[in-house]
């Protein structure tokens, strides 16, 4: 009898709130940075603005929503914080380490994060040898998400057509991407910033479906091929 053909060939996960349990940590200490400097905004507001995004398109919108620049070392001061948060509070996403074990596809990470960050939040929680060397920040591209640039490139670099590529995204501007890169997207809950109403939210933005832990996931990447290929593009 014929094998029947996988629906996938690469899955791309996307790092923060996905591998990591990061965004929590990340909205906050922006939160606490941008009102100290006069720009008032909760946890919340930057969990709902500025997660998936990378902290130079964060910067551009708060800068044009204020009418004034950041103070220039904006950047560096926050990423300090962050980086130091991680080395005492990160945590990998329940049950992701079980998952990239058992998972046989193959697979990569496509993040907004800039690689020094990206890579020691791999490294802390231990999950850096499911991906080396396949990891791939939107530094690597002219534009991030919620542009396609960032997971064509993936695409391209790991040899895969996009049709043939699903993505496990937790932000809606990553939803986004991966829609207008022609792949599938499965939305992803288990970060400790998602809200109630959060997988709903991607699910309007185009993801085919929601997995809201990692064992979720672990069952639609590896026994619901049939399900997620009649959301796929022909290819």
């Amino acid at each position: 009898m014929k094998k029947e053909q996988q629906a996938f060939e690469l899955v791309i996960f996307d790092c923060d709130g996905v591998l990591i349990d990061s965004e929590t940590l990340a909205s906050r200490i922006d939160a606490e940075e941008l009102t100290r400097l006069g720009y008032p905004t909760s946890y919340s507001d930057v969990v709902l603005r500025f997660t998936g995004l990378s902290s130079a398109t964060m910067r551009k919108m708060v800068e044009e929503d204020w009418g004034r620049a950041l103070p220039d070392d904006f950047d560096a001061m926050v990423q300090a914080r962050i980086k130091e948060s991680y080395r005492t509070e990160l945590q990998a996403i329940a049950g992701i380490d079980n998952l990239l074990h058992q998972l046989p596809s193959p697979r990569c990470v496509a993040s907004s994060s800039a690689p020094e960050k990206l890579r020691l939040g791999l490294e802390l929680t231990g999950l850096l040898p499911h991906f080396e060397p396949h990891v791939f920040s939107s530094v690597m591209v002219k534009v991030g998400k919620p542009a396609p640039d960032l997971f064509l490139f993936a695409a391209a670099k790991m040899g895969v057509e996009p049709a043939r590529c699903v993505v496990v995204e937790d932000s809606i501007a990553g939803v986004r991407a991966s829609v207008a890169a022609g792949m599938t997207v499965i939305g992803f809950t288990a970060g400790g910033h998602c809200l109630e109403d959060h997988g709903q939210r991607l699910l309007s933005a185009g993801a085919a479906v929601v997995a809201r832990s990692a064992e979720d996931l672990g069952a639609l990447l590896t026994t619901s091929e049939v399900r997620l290929r009649a959301r796929m593009p022909e290819s």
